[in-house]
């Protein structure tokens, strides 16, 4: 990973983005489908893409739109579909062209009042509340995001009556439907004018804003945060829940200073991320330098992601944690103060994240449920409550209300941010603080990320990896004890290979776009030990796929 000389600094004014070419792109571009780059394609997060590249215009997603409106008659769903739109250019655009193919289809779609931008987790809740008690007439729902993407990335992501991310049985049939639209040049595609759909009688206004602002006491123990009065601060980073947090501090009476109200498509009040680009990661360091400096000010800080689904935590000894630590710590708080979860809720995490969750949830007395990258895989537990938790290495993470009923099927950014404030209340200690401690009494994990190279062969080959082709008995210096290559709490395909061993871990992933290989690796020993994984890790995965 070779650090930009622009990265942790302000974004300098030729990295902005051109706006009007942005989404003039938009309007103009015709993707080829018989161009792999230029089709609907699903990954874990939906549809993503740019203008400038074709890969996201207002084709992609009027043909997504029918496609969804096709779906919910083949399943008979037949409820309010949910729409929320976050601050990238391309958004508010891409919403006003799929409310013209919802509204000629009929579906009753809710949009958000005041035409606010709308965070993931309210769309989520906004499901969840609705369906609550009803089989029948089920609401779903549309998140227009490109996420913690660099502001020329459009996105679209689906989000069924059970208010999580799509499984992939959903999303590969959106996708082919959408994509033989695409191919038949959107004849097929039924639309009528934005001005139309705005006044259609299927077209409601939702306040999304306030229902979900007002419901937070009953998954934060707000209380408690508001009687501590500690100095709480927030960097929305120009996202969909910039009114969300004024709107929260003013509610519950918090000392709540939010430091960027700024809602700026170019995103240009960003400091630059690792790789030169701007990106509105929450938990890169080089991004969120803004709110690093500012540390001293606060009590706990905190800061989201443009749709709002992910966290990242500042706190003034510790500065930015890193996305597992802070896991590891609201996990550990959170089982231990919230007396009416099922004794037997469990505790999610994905086969990337640190193993300090493994320690934690032994030492908790709790299942461990490990899955496959995508939160998607969490949704039905976190539904049911028999998950009290279940969050990503990535920094996305949801769990359950005070009462242990499901609150979120998809990650929400606001909920961690909140409980950081909420743990510091009522231990007085502030997270970093926490896994300091809790360091001391289960370990001090070494982490890190690294990417090799790979062909789209090679890729291939360590996708469909058996344990039984890995040949070494030793990693480290110490035996293996466990070699996976699908998940311990579902079974399902990692897509690669985890190797473990009595304190270190690698996993190894083809990536999704480019052509390497990732690979994760843990070490409660020591950095030199952490060095001695990542080289061993390279050569077992390269024997194996050579």
């Amino acid at each position: 990973m070779t650090l930009s000389p622009l990265a942790g600094k302000p974004a300098p004014a030729q990295l902005l983005v051109d706006i009007p070419r942005l989404v003039t792109a938009y309007y103009t571009g015709q993707p080829d489908a018989a161009i792999a780059t230029q089709r609907v394609a699903f990954g874990t997060s939906g549809h993503r893409g740019s203008s400038f590249e074709l890969s996201f215009n207002e084709w992609h997603v009027l043909a997504i739109s029918q496609a969804i409106c096709l779906y919910r008659q083949f399943k008979g769903i037949n409820g309010p579909l949910f729409v929320g739109i976050d601050t990238h250019a391309l958004s508010t655009p891409a919403g006003a062209s799929a409310l013209e193919v919802f509204a000629a289809n009929g579906v009753d779609t809710m949009i958000a009042a005041n035409d606010e931008y709308t965070p993931t987790p309210a769309i989520s809740h906004a499901i969840i509340c609705y369906n609550r008690g009803r089989t029948t007439g089920l609401a779903d729902g549309v998140v227009i995001t490109p996420s913690h993407n660099p502001p020329e990335s459009g996105g679209f992501k689906y989000n069924p009556p059970n208010g999580g991310p799509a499984d992939t049985d959903v999303t590969k049939w959106i996708e082919a439907k959408a994509n033989e639209l695409l191919a038949a040049k959107l004849a097929g595609v039924k639309r009528i004018s934005y001005e139309q759909a705005l006044k259609a009688s299927n077209t409601h206004r939702h306040d999304y804003l306030n229902s979900y602002v007002a419901d937070l006491k009953n998954v934060i123990d707000m209380d408690t945060l508001r009687g501590a009065n500690l100095r709480l601060g927030v960097d929305p980073l120009g996202g969909a829940g910039v009114r969300y947090w004024s709107a929260i501090g003013e509610h519950y009476g918090l000392n709540l200073e939010v430091v960027n109200t700024a809602v700026d498509p170019t995103f240009r009040f960003m400091c630059v991320d690792w790789d030169g680009r701007i990106r509105m990661d929450p938990s890169s360091s080089h991004a969120m330098q803004g709110l690093i400096g500012l540390k001293e000010r606060f009590d706990v800080a905190f800061a989201c992601d443009p749709d709002h689904d992910r966290h990242g935590i500042v706190t003034p000894s510790g500065g930015l944690l890193a996305p597992n630590n802070y896991l590891a710590v609201a996990i550990d708080y959170l089982f231990q103060n919230r007396p009416h979860w099922r004794a037997d809720a469990a505790v999610g995490k994905t086969v990337v994240s640190s193993g300090l969750i493994d320690r934690v949830a032994a030492r908790l007395g709790r299942r461990l449920y490990e899955v496959p990258v995508g939160f998607k895989w969490f949704a039905d537990g976190l539904f049911d409550g028999s998950l009290g938790f279940g969050g990503e290495e990535s920094a996305g993470a949801s769990f359950l209300r005070l009462d242990g009923t499901v609150w979120s099927t998809d990650k929400d950014g606001l909920i961690p941010a909140l409980l950081a404030g909420e743990m510091t209340a009522r231990t007085g200690r502030d997270p970093s603080q926490l896994y300091q401690k809790m360091t001391e009494d289960l370990g001090l994990p070494f982490s890190t990320r690294v990417d090799a190279k790979a062909t789209p062969q090679q890729k291939a080959l360590l996708g469909k990896l058996s344990p039984e082709q890995v040949k070494s008995t030793t990693l480290a210096g110490e035996a293996i004890t466990q070699i996976l290559s699908h998940a311990p709490g579902n079974n399902q395909p990692i897509g690669g290979l985890k190797v473990m061993t009595e304190n270190g871990w690698f996993a190894a992933r083809p990536s999704g776009t480019e052509d390497i290989y990732k690979i994760y690796a843990e070490s409660f020993v020591s950095d030199e030990h952490l060095g001695r994984l990542v080289a061993e890790a390279q050569v077992l995965v390269d024997n194996a796929i050579a």
